[in-house]
């Protein structure tokens, strides 16, 4: 078990930011840890990397407890903060060096170069911290998480502030380190959750509301299916009330329409059926899925 979180606890006086948490993440997963601003996620994510003590609860990283082997864990973690703290008057490549030094590499020089490849920095390594875009710094704060080549990568939006470039090569880069390592990371972009997650864990006010890949959280909250529908001709909404199954039609546009059926009936055949026995073409149809949006939304929506 690469990360085991057990009944983690955190207070601040009265107010409790983290209240029994308990998870646990395999090798090789990348896992999203989702909610709400104030949910909980960095306080979470600041004790797993032993920045921040637990009020109670215990976590482990690769057999270690954070708490009593924290240097243990610090070589087997690498760690991208939600500020992307930089020693902004260092050049890149001098920061990454100083760096590996801390983490006692023996190879550096050919380490920090494996890093700069890695992130796409080549460009930018010989200038200063403070030149360099937020998009590019962030690439810096990624490159010193990995520059010991950690077991476990805890990332705190690591893709903020990149452009749509940028975008696609650092979700690329999160994707192939997942292969090998365990990636927990958090974000609020959701296309990034369905584009690169085996699993999320969605917290609220402190405790986890929703552990499980994107699809078996979609089955839990859909209460419906809905499916989208043109026909080639006007047709009457009263008309689609007499399919099988159907419990509620919307129009959307001009012959074009939502025909909703209850949770795991699939309205499509029956809708087929019906054109043909009414000399119907069907210009467009499609089933609609719970996206990762629906997910977070219906989870979260007592904030």
């Amino acid at each position: 078990m690469s990360v085991l979180v057990q009944k983690l606890t955190k207070e601040y006086g009265p107010q409790k930011a983290i209240d029994l948490l308990t998870f646990s993440v395999e090798a090789g997963q990348v896992v999203g840890f989702l909610g709400p601003n104030g949910a909980g996620k960095t306080t979470t994510m600041k004790i797993i990397t032993g920045y921040l003590p637990a009020s109670s609860g215990s976590a482990e990283v690769c057999g270690f407890d954070v708490s009593k082997n924290p240097l243990e864990v610090k070589k087997r973690i690498g760690y991208l903060p939600e500020n992307n703290p930089l020693y902004l008057d260092m050049y890149v490549r001098e920061y990454l060096h100083f760096i590996a030094s801390l983490h006692r590499l023996s190879a550096k020089m050919k380490r920090v170069d494996e890093v700069i490849e890695l992130t796409g920095l080549q460009r930018e390594a010989h200038k200063r911290l403070h030149m360099l875009s937020k998009g590019y710094r962030q690439r810096v704060g990624l490159a010193q998480a990995m520059i010991h080549d950690p077991e476990v990568l805890i990332l705190d939006e690591p893709t903020s502030g990149l452009d749509p470039n940028q975008l696609v090569e650092i979700r690329s880069l999160i994707r192939s380190l997942g292969k090998e390592k365990t990636v927990i990371f958090s974000t609020h972009i959701m296309q990034e959750v369905q584009a690169l997650c085996d699993r999320v864990i969605i917290i609220n006010q402190g405790q986890i509301v929703g552990d499980d890949s994107i699809q078996m959280l979609s089955t839990l909250i859909q209460k419906e299916i809905a499916v989208e529908v043109e026909f080639s001709r006007e047709v009457f909404k009263n008309s689609l009330m007499t399919i099988p199954g159907v419990i509620r039609v919307e129009e959307t546009g001009t012959n074009r329409f939502l025909l909703y059926s209850n949770e795991g009936s699939d309205l499509r055949p029956k809708i087929f059926d019906f054109a043909v026995s009414k000399t119907l073409q069907i210009i467009e149809m499609f089933q609609r899925k719970s996206t990762v949006e629906d997910v977070f939304q219906e989870l979260t929506k007592n904030q």
